[in-house]
């Protein structure tokens, strides 16, 4: 019976849920068929029908481009949660070992100057150049941004930008420098915030304040002072002008780089006054028939790669809330302009004949002090550090690491091996002439860098122990293990290489590269100091060291690096070519220097045939030379002293070609240096220089070396 009660509630469930889906079925037909009654009345034809076609589709698409372009926006507005009008950008000032002033990176800025302060012809010649119809529109000028595409259109390219004032403020707050559209619509709806929030004045007076002017500075107060040596306030037209056309470029408009520009630049800012109304041709005249001046600058090289390092490891060294910091550095200027000197020279002689548009240097001391950096051939050109950044196949010059391992492992230099054709799976390394030597010691397998002795060490120990033993020395880079590894087809920087072999030198021990010595505060107060950096970590054990050294310094006296050879020096290091020639290096260390040089081009192409035992070895060798002169040579782990005399002077021809080189060979206190640089560059203006070293001490008789 219970079953039976139970079996008729289903079938009473099954009807209503069936009588309801039908009624709700039959409503729903009916309703529809009343709004399609209804719609009805309404049905357009012709031109009516097509422009409501128009305006729906127009409000669909809107919904959607809307939506997408909300997507895109909302990221930007994370940018306005942190206090953004404090200012968290760093401003460092680098002096170099001896406490000299070497140059400055960060910013440098000065907002103390109320907008009603500023001249009117400087604010004049801002806006009509960089907005007319700032004070007219939301944060977009939409009239300007027509007109800059149609421009663009014209001409192909990009010759007018669109942007408000207020949108290259939002980039300058909020955002980077990259052309995408994901940043213009970030921009777009920054601005529109800004608007919102700021009035027209106070977005002027930060757009004048935070602007980068040129020259590390910031607003046009800095600028003012850094350009023309007076406060904004004094302005005359002719110089609000030159500011002005700082703006759109301001490293290719500074004017104390190149002053032509900066003055045409003036100019058109002087017709847009003209144009805009703002001015009468009248009051113009003055300042066209007498462009500004700029006061005159230090023309002193200033070691900007190594700047750029530095910068970098000033903000990790000192992240604290003080962000203006003065920082000693390992730099010496003297050693910086030897380097720049032995790779320019290179470059310059025999460059387009191997076909060669780049190089790179390192040098250092065996414990990681940093003294020269060249990250390529003009900073001015290409600020990208070739030394730091450039990750590229190290060739040959990565064998010393398969061998050091060799060496821990029980084989010595004089352990034989059969240099001999072997393979991997479908991998079989050639030696560069595809010879073989048959039995060969390791010693001069690595002098003559025979390709398969360093593959057969890497399969009886393996490849990781090779990868580890470069990162324990000092590689930073992430050493790919491949069965190539053991012949440097894993991407190294320079400064890797530099801070590997260094370890050799220095007796087995790490290095990690420093570059700065001390960082402190305007007021005195030291944030940091390299004194205070943990002891170095021993890696290889004196007998490794020896036999490393031995070997390496056979690659200079009887192998591929005999170029690299220094007179009366023992001299280590070892040549490194890639497949297609398309990078060269030689690395070599003394028992004061350690000094990584790279050659190749940026793009990778292969250069003419160009091997580490040339080109770079040479240049290595020109650097050294001037680098050991005159001073105390400290010996190299194993080795005997040499048998033939030193060199006491630096190359000639470096002093003949550039008369700072040439004071290089001199061992000068360092205030003595920084004095006969003044006196150098004042004869380098007269067009009268120092040809030698003698006639600079000629010229400063008080002068005296150091003991």
């Amino acid at each position: 019976m219970a079953s039976r009660k139970a079996w008729f509630r289903l079938l009473a469930v099954d009807a209503w849920i069936d009588s309801t889906l039908y009624e709700a079925g039959q409503g729903a037909g009916d309703w529809y068929e009343r709004v399609v009654a209804f719609t009805r009345r309404f049905r357009l034809s012709g031109f009516s029908r097509a422009l409501s076609e128009l305006a729906s589709e127009s409000v669909t698409l809107g919904t959607a481009g809307a939506l997408v372009l909300l997507a895109f926006g909302v990221p930007a507005f994370e940018s306005i949660k942190s206090n953004w009008l404090e200012r968290e950008e760093f401003a460092v000032t680098f002096l170099d070992r001896y406490g000299n002033e070497i140059g400055r990176r960060g910013v440098l800025q000065d907002d103390i100057v109320s907008l009603e302060d500023l001249p009117d012809h400087l604010i004049q010649a801002v806006l009509a150049t960089e907005d007319r119809r700032f004070f007219t529109h939301f944060g977009i000028d939409v009239l300007g941004t027509v007109r800059a595409i149609v421009e663009n259109a014209k001409a192909g390219g990009v010759v007018q930008g669109g942007s408000s004032i207020t949108q290259q403020l939002a980039k300058n707050l909020f955002l980077s420098n990259e052309r995408t559209l994901q940043r213009k619509i970030k921009e777009a709806y920054l601005a529109l915030w800004l608007e919102a929030n700021l009035t027209k004045r106070e977005i002027l007076k930060l757009y004048l304040d935070r602007a980068y002017m040129g020259g590390g500075t910031f607003g046009v107060n800095a600028a003012s002072e850094f350009y023309f040596g007076k406060d904004v306030q004094d302005l005359e037209l002719s110089e609000s002008a030159m500011l002005a056309g700082l703006f759109k470029a301001p490293t290719k408009f500074a004017p104390h780089i190149n002053l032509p520009a900066a003055r045409a630049r003036a100019n058109d800012v002087l017709t847009r006054l003209v144009d805009s109304g703002m001015m009468t041709e009248g009051q113009v005249v003055g300042a066209r028939r007498n462009p500004a001046t700029p006061v005159e600058r230090s023309q002193t090289a200033s070691p900007d790669y190594f700047l750029d390092w530095a910068f970098q490891e000033v903000k990790r060294l000192a992240p604290g809330p003080q962000k203006v910091l003065i920082a000693r550095t390992t730099i010496d200027m003297r050693l910086q302009r030897a380097a720049e000197a032995a790779v320019e020279s290179s470059l310059r002689e025999r460059g387009d004949a191997f076909r060669v548009k780049q190089a790179a240097l390192v040098a250092m001391e065996p414990d990681g002090t940093v003294r020269a950096m060249v990250g390529g051939r003009d900073y001015g050109t290409s600020t990208f550090n070739r030394a730091t950044n450039a990750l590229r196949q190290p060739g040959s010059s990565f064998k010393p690491y398969v061998y050091a391992v060799a060496m821990q492992n029980g084989f010595t230099p004089d352990s034989v091996i059969v240099d001999a054709p072997i393979s991997i799976g479908n991998w079989s390394p050639q030696n560069y002439g595809r010879k073989y030597a048959g039995r060969v010691t390791l010693r001069s397998a690595l002098a003559r860098s025979i390709n398969t002795v360093p593959v057969r060490l890497s399969i009886s120990f393996g490849r990781q122990p090779i990868a580890d033993m470069a990162a324990a020395l000092g590689v930073d880079s992430p050493v790919r293990v491949t069965r190539a590894l053991p012949l440097g087809t894993s991407e190294v920087t320079v400064l890797d290489m530099a801070s590997g072999y260094s370890a050799f030198a220095n007796g087995g021990h790490h290095v990690d590269a420093y570059g700065v010595l001390e960082i402190r505060t305007p007021a005195g107060e030291t944030l940091y100091d390299a004194s205070e950096r943990p002891e170095p970590q021993r890696v290889l054990d004196d007998k490794t060291v020896a036999q490393m050294v031995d070997m390496l310094h056979a690659v200079v006296e009887a192998g591929t690096g005999r170029r690299a050879r220094l007179p009366g020096i023992n001299a280590a290091g070892k040549t490194g070519t890639t497949q297609g020639y398309r990078d060269a290096w030689y690395i070599g260390f003394t028992g004061n220097y350690t000094a990584a040089v790279w050659f190749g081009n940026d793009d990778f192409r292969p250069t003419k045939d160009l091997t580490g035992g040339t080109l770079p070895a040479e240049t290595w060798q020109k650097f050294m030379r001037v680098a050991h002169a005159y001073a105390d040579i400290v010996p190299l782990p194993g080795l005997p002293p040499p048998k033939e005399p030193r060199e006491e002077q630096a190359v000639a021809s470096a002093g003949q070609s550039d008369p700072m080189a040439g004071l290089a060979a001199v061992r000068l206190a360092p205030s003595t240096i920084e004095t006969l640089d003044r006196i150098g560059g004042a004869f380098k203006r007269a067009e009268r220089p120092l040809q030698t070293a003698a006639e600079r001490h000629a010229a400063l008789p008080s002068a005296s070396p150091s003991p």
